[in-house]
């Protein structure tokens, strides 16, 4: 009996774990779809589209996939999504940004504002925590593409504006708008990145007890979960044994 209870809970996590992957294929599909639409369906001529497609093929999204979200673009009865950017606070005051892509604005802001509202929130207004952040690119790569030298050489070279290197591997930044120029010129020297996105980086971070902090990470899951939903970003700190505690429950 143990033998088996083992394969069905193996067979429970690779279903949770299929399950997030087609997830996370559905809201980068999305991204490329919109990137097309709103430009030319040519990632050379469209920087949003190419960092939209960066980012799938990070993330290991099959070629496929990427060409059919493009050619939805041209369809008559493609959806019409806008980006939308909410704004609150979760436990403790700590500052949560959730960016959306959505076709229906009411649907997708009752949503987060229920999940704000369930989690000891409160969704606030565009630009109430934002200014608390930095809006950056982030290139990753693993520690095998290159030595910390040659990387922060690189980096210098195409603009990017720092590097951090450690055994996991090579965090790049760089300005929101150079990100996909950075990215593709880092790919020709280095290979694909492990990582290709813009993000919101806290400028202050707020301190939370351990009983806020798996609220604030329960807050983030649940917006996260929403298909509108593309990114969720905060500033709540926490200590690193905390945090991998409440990670691994």
């Amino acid at each position: 009996m143990a033998g088996h209870s083992q394969f069905k809970n193996i067979m429970h996590r690779k279903g949770k774990q299929d399950a997030a992957r087609a997830k996370l294929f559905a809201k980068l599909a999305r991204e490329i779809t919109v990137a097309a639409k709103n430009g030319l369906p040519d990632p050379t001529m469209n920087a949003r589209l190419r960092l939209a497609v960066q980012n799938a093929r990070a993330e290991n999204m099959p070629k496929d996939n990427v060409e059919r979200a493009i050619k939805k673009a041209a369809g008559a009865d493609s959806e019409t999504f806008e980006t939308v950017r909410y704004e609150g606070y979760g436990p403790g005051g700590v500052a949560i940004i959730a960016e959306a892509l959505t076709d229906n604005r009411n649907r997708t802001g009752g949503a987060v504002r229920a999940v704000f509202t369930k989690h000891s929130g409160n969704l606030g207004s565009t630009g109430s925590v934002s200014h608390m952040f930095q809006h950056i690119g982030e290139v990753q790569f693993p520690a095998t593409a290159a030595s910390g030298d040659a990387m922060i050489e690189a980096a210098i070279e195409v603009g990017a504006d720092d590097v951090a290197s450690d055994d996991s591997g090579h965090v790049v930044t760089c300005t929101f708008e150079g990100l996909a120029a950075v990215a593709q010129a880092l790919e020709a020297k280095f290979g694909a990145p492990s990582s290709v996105k813009a993000v919101w980086k806290p400028t202050l971070t707020t301190q939370v007890d351990e009983e806020k902090a798996a609220t604030i990470l329960k807050l983030i899951a649940a917006l996260d979960d929403d298909d509108d939903v593309q990114a969720v970003f905060s500033n709540f700190d926490v200590d690193e044994a905390t945090l991998a505690r409440l990670t691994a429950a």
